[in-house]
């Protein structure tokens, strides 16, 4: 057993589906994501974001950039999955604050 925070989030690709995960973590990541992410469309692609993201990550959860790949997608499913953010309808794959 952990004695680390977690948070429960959502998936919008698997409805239904939750997982918790670490809330520290996950919540630097939330709010570097939603810094970056602008609200007018067209938006960023992935990528873009991933760039953009590393410069507000605390270094002491994401040394290096570690690991901000697989949480930046976990925190854009769950921010997706709540209607905070969204995709442009055609691809690439663009997203956008709501």
């Amino acid at each position: 057993m952990t004695n680390e925070s977690q948070v429960s989030v959502q998936n919008a690709v698997s409805p239904g589906h939750v997982r918790n995960l670490n809330a520290g973590k996950f919540e630097a990541m939330k709010a570097a994501y939603l810094k970056v992410l602008p609200s007018t469309e067209p938006g960023l692609t992935p990528r873009e974001i991933q760039s953009a993201l590393l410069e507000h990550l605390p270094r002491d959860l994401f040394p290096g950039g570690a690991k901000a790949g697989w949480w930046a997608k976990s925190v854009q499913l769950d921010l997706e999955a709540k209607g905070v953010i969204a995709r442009q309808p055609k691809g690439p794959v663009r997203l956008h604050r709501v």
